[in-house]
């Protein structure tokens, strides 16, 4: 039984050394805000809702509309496959989640 103890407190050091954390599945599931989302992969181009490659397809409401552009659904569909001038976000570099977060934000934030 010490045996056993001892093991889990060298095992239990290691984690804690290494900065390994021991999480419940369900957390690990948590996807970033779409805020946070946005700010990593969409503000270096589209700072305050603009476009700094074509400046007439900003966030606002009215260049998406003017665009296609309706709703969150929408915007994943130009995340997934821009045109040119965009870079593409596949699933590996935003998850669906993600991806949704981010298009509700966008929607949410630029009227």
């Amino acid at each position: 039984m010490k045996s056993v103890k001892r093991n889990s407190a060298v095992w239990l050091a290691v984690y804690a050394i290494t900065g390994v954390v021991l999480t419940a599945p369900e957390a690990l599931a948590v996807g970033m805000s779409g805020e946070a989302g946005f700010k990593e992969h969409c503000v270096s181009c589209h700072a305050d809702g603009g476009n700094i490659i074509k400046a007439d397809r900003t966030l606002s409401r009215k260049d998406r509309e003017k665009n296609g552009i309706r709703n969150s659904k929408d915007i994943v569909r130009i995340m997934r496959k821009p045109g040119v001038g965009m870079t593409a976000f596949d699933k590996k570099a935003i998850s669906d989640k993600d991806a949704k977060a981010i298009a509700d934000y966008v929607v949410k934030t630029f009227k």
